[in-house]
């Protein structure tokens, strides 16, 4: 082991010099393209699902008139069916927001009675109440099961 002395005047001395500093600037060109070819995509596979749809739905085999005709009336009669649901439901809508009105008016009654209750005068009773007679404090006390202990 081997001791090296910070402190040693004789020791030599390295000096290293910084290396120079060099910066580099990068520049980034971003180009944009056309959309237009997504367009004509988009708009080329949609034509071709209805194409499709178009070819599907006509190869179907022709209906009778009575098949026309029953369908015509189950149609009607979901539409008849549809518009009483409706009509529930604004009546039940109807009756509920003329639940929340009495509930509302109840509490604004319960809340006026409340802060009558609290700015009225309060009542005085007086009455005349009969001072009680102490007990004769001479001789023995007699203990009975009807006298009241005390």
């Amino acid at each position: 082991m081997t001791y090296v002395d910070p402190n040693d005047p004789n020791r030599t001395t390295v000096v290293v010099e910084p290396a120079p500093v060099v910066t580099e600037t990068t520049e980034t060109v971003v180009v944009r393209e056309s959309n237009v070819g997504w367009w004509i995509a988009g708009i080329l596979g949609g034509l071709v699902i209805i194409a499709v749809m178009f070819i599907l739905f006509s190869r179907q085999a022709p209906e009778t008139d009575d098949q026309i005709l029953a369908a015509e009336v189950a149609a009607a009669e979901a539409e008849a069916q549809a518009l009483q649901a409706a009509a529930a439901g604004q009546i039940a809508g109807a009756q509920a927001s003329v639940e929340v009105a009495r509930a509302n008016a109840a509490r604004a009654e319960a809340d006026a009675r409340a802060a009558a209750a609290r700015a009225a005068e309060p009542v005085v009773i007086e009455r005349e109440v009969p001072v009680p007679t102490p007990a004769p404090t001479g001789g023995a006390a007699v203990v009975t099961p009807t006298t009241p202990q005390g």
